[in-house]
């Protein structure tokens, strides 16, 4: 059975509360500025039949208190005057009624987006690792950008637009029946035709539109991979390549909008040509009926006025009403994301001391759709040591490291992970993270200056406070070296920084933190020996009382350990020191004689003498 589709029309109505009031204001002064408009003919009309001409008129009641039809009669000159500051005043009003409801408009229109953005961001913030894993970046960012701009246009122009255009031809019509319904009619019998062609049409070219629409998200697409991948494209000498990707791109997005273009010429064409056919028609019926005595001039004129005024809103309408239907699609693009279940807080979450004993307890994790990564995996970490995994690719090394951020939840029956006693479950989440600093392999930095990276953690800090992490982290030297030092800007990604000095800029941002517990997940490969001898060393002096975790690939990194754990297939496989690991047969000792031949372990003793040297001295 096909399942119903949720109405999500409601809840964009939430981010409407505060700002109603802007939109009634905006649709009353829009009836009065369509009311003004509609007086003008009026006074055209009966000037011309009864002030130039010979037609009895009943004056209105306030006018008929200070002068007489005759009066105005007599004094033509005068009259015309009259009428002309009459047609001039009521245009002022109905200028005024303009001004004031493109204004509140777009008071109304600002507070919704904002509302709605804000809602969206915060609520962004506050979904889990898991859900962003599985959604596209380029995705959320259009959602929150050209499908909340759409959902904006629907709320705050096309509703209203709809509702002040179907104002205006009712009333216009009503006026144009009480004058002459058979004229009225056939001005009427018009309106289906235009509106229904313009539905037509554009629900047809909306096809051709979206197919535009995503070449030009591709042509972007290219350019931004271009751009990101600028140092593969030089290295590789690509560029004459690239240029020919982008030019074939951008060919195609250029056929597509041309051939947009004479689509639009054939429907900008038939419907001039239909339009004409009305107005011709009205004139043409008006004027026979003015030969024959059947209306007045003025009523010819006036209804030749409404007849015009009707012109382009009815088009619109048909457009309007065919663009509204696009809203739809982006409404429930938004409220995918409002709708997606954030990460769970208990109320009475706990704050325990962090720096105590570490315990995964038969734990059994696996990704959505996929095979378990861990498999019944239990091991203590104590508390202030050094613990280090080691294990081949998709072991579970950096799963283990997301587990314990709560990056992803364990589910029930999954085993559990503890922190002195207490799981991880039952801790509050930003007390947790705030509590264990997290280095990735392939570190993210802003585009911000070295110093604004480096002290994101710990907003506040002086100068002082980030030299002493970049000391510890071996990259104080290489940021000396640059003309503006700390205050030198890193580019996109960091890719103006070296991937070694990313990850030791990447390190000192995580020592910021103080954290009781630090990982590092293989964030030490893009260093050589000697600067991750000189790290590790700088952490065991400096944060002696920090429970480290280091995952890695390199012997050297993991060998000064307290405790080493071996994976394999997301089992433990083995656990000990280095010197137990190497002393019997295994996957930690075929690892160590692949990794250090004869010569590598004379480099690292040397390494090793040197470094403790230097913390001698």
């Amino acid at each position: 059975m096909k399942k119903k589709k949720e109405n999500n029309f409601p809840l964009m109505l939430r981010y409407m509360k505060g700002n109603v009031r802007w939109f009634v204001l905006a649709l009353l002064f829009s009836v009065l500025s369509t009311v003004c408009n509609s007086a003008t003919p009026q006074i055209i009309s009966v000037t011309i039949d009864s002030i130039l001409g010979s037609e009895q008129y009943t004056l209105p009641a306030v006018l008929a208190q200070f002068t007489t039809l005759e009066a105005l009669r007599a004094n033509a000159a005068r009259t015309l005057l009259i009428a002309a500051g009459a047609i001039v005043g009521i245009a002022a009003i109905g200028g005024i009624g303009s001004f004031v409801t493109r204004t509140t408009t777009a008071l109304g229109s600002e507070g919704f987006v904002k509302g709605l953005r804000d809602a969206l961001y915060s609520h962004i913030q506050r979904l889990p690792y898991s859900w962003h894993v599985k959604n596209q970046t380029g995705d959320i960012i259009q959602r929150c950008t050209s499908d909340v701009e759409v959902i904006r246009n629907f709320f705050t122009n096309q509703l209203l637009e709809v509702i002040r255009i179907v104002f205006m031809i009712v009333y216009y019509l009503c006026i144009m029946f009480s004058m002459n319904w058979t004229i009225a009619l056939i001005s009427a019998v018009f309106i289906p035709i235009v509106v229904l062609y313009s539905m037509i049409f554009y629900s047809k070219i909306n096809v051709r539109f979206r197919a535009a629409d995503e070449a030009e998200g591709v042509l972007s697409t290219a350019v931004q991979e271009n751009l990101t991948g600028v140092r593969v494209v030089r290295a590789f000498g690509r560029e004459r390549w690239e240029v020919d990707r982008f030019n074939e791109k951008n060919r195609r997005f250029s056929n597509l909008w041309v051939e947009l273009g004479k689509l639009m010429s054939v429907y900008w064409a038939l419907g001039d040509l239909i339009t004409g056919l009305q107005i011709m028609a009205v004139i043409a019926v008006g004027a026979g009926f003015a030969a024959t005595g059947r209306i007045s001039l003025g009523t010819l004129l006036a209804f030749i006025s409404y007849n015009s005024a009707l012109t382009w809103p009815i088009r619109s309408l048909g457009r309007t009403l065919s663009e509204m239907s696009k809203s739809g699609v982006s409404i429930d693009r938004v409220a995918y994301i409002l709708k997606a279940e954030e990460e769970k807080i208990l109320p009475n979450a706990e704050t325990p001391p962090m720096n105590r004993d570490i315990e995964f307890k038969d734990v059994t994790f696996s990704y959505e759709g996929q095979k378990p990564v861990l498999n019944h995996l239990s091991f203590t970490i104590p508390a202030g040591k050094t613990f280090a995994i080691l294990g081949g690719t998709g072991s579970g090394k950096s799963t283990i490291a997301a587990l314990l951020d709560r990056l992803y939840d364990l589910k029930p029956g999954e085993g559990s992970i503890s922190i002195g006693g207490v799981d991880i479950r039952e801790i509050r989440q930003d007390y947790l993270r705030g509590n264990i600093g997290l280095v990735l392999q392939e570190p993210y930095l802003f585009s911000r200056s070295i110093g604004e990276n480096i002290a994101i953690t710990h907003p506040g800090s002086g100068l002082n406070g980030i030299k002493k992490a970049t000391s510890i982290a071996c990259v104080d030297e290489a940021i000396d070296t640059f003309s503006d030092g700390y205050d030198t800007i890193v580019g996109e990604r960091g890719v103006t920084l070296s991937g070694g000095q990313k990850q030791r800029v990447a390190i000192a941002r995580m020592l910021m933190q103080e954290a009781p517990v630090m990982i590092f997940d293989d964030s030490l490969s893009a260093v050589d020996a000697e600067t991750d001898a000189k790290i590790r060393e700088a952490l065991g002096q400096r944060m002696s009382d920090s429970t480290v975790i280091l995952i890695s690939h390199r012997i050297t990194t993991l060998m000064q350990a307290d405790q080493i754990l071996v994976l394999k297939d997301g089992e433990l496989s083995e656990i000990g020191t280095h010197a137990e690991l190497i002393s019997h047969p295994g996957i930690y000792r075929d690892i160590y004689d692949i990794q250090m031949a004869a010569a590598d372990r004379e480099l690292l003793e040397d390494t090793d003498e040197a470094v403790k040297g230097g913390a001698a001295e």
